[in-house]
């Protein structure tokens, strides 16, 4: 009688194991998301570095901006893309952008492209200084202030 109720110990014990170990599997897999498409940004974008993460943000840095940083999912948005620079945003920080952009919400360069300088023209006397656009699906907010300007684009959870 006794080496029943120890076999039957041993299975009960393993069957926790597994459902344990089985647990803790899929929360590695979905901390691990974010750092990937970091990983696919230093891969895509030459000079691109990947800083700290803290609070499901992963700080990057570049020579052609001042900041740079990719927010991963939360409640109301799936990835975002925020860039900041001088006033007056050189084309290489367009480009730079752009080209992130295109990689975080998988869309094409050249829309990309056109999708920042359009929401940047917009900065100015007539809708001011912060800007909010729409643009294939994707929320841009474009804000200048006398020293600076950002960038900063979104893909809303339900899109």
């Amino acid at each position: 009688m006794r080496s029943t109720l120890c076999s039957f110990g041993r299975s009960a014990g393993f069957a926790f194991l597994v459902a344990l170990s089985s647990a803790l599997l899929p929360q590695a897999a979905r901390a691990d998301r974010c750092d990937d498409v970091a990983k696919e940004l230093k891969n895509g974008i030459e000079g691109i570095k990947i800083g700290q993460t803290a609070a499901g943000t992963v700080y990057l840095a570049h020579p052609k901006a001042r900041e740079i940083t990719l927010g991963c999912s939360s409640k109301n948005f799936s990835n975002q893309l925020f860039g900041k620079t001088d006033r007056k945003p050189p084309p290489a920080f367009v480009e730079l952008m752009a080209s992130a952009a295109a990689i975080v919400f998988t869309l094409p360069k050249d829309d990309m492209v056109r999708g920042v300088n359009r929401c940047y023209r917009r900065l100015g006397i007539f809708r001011g200084d912060d800007v909010p656009s729409r643009y294939r699906r994707l929320d841009m907010r474009c804000a200048r202030t006398k020293t600076e300007s950002s960038i900063t684009i979104t893909r809303s959870k339900d899109q």
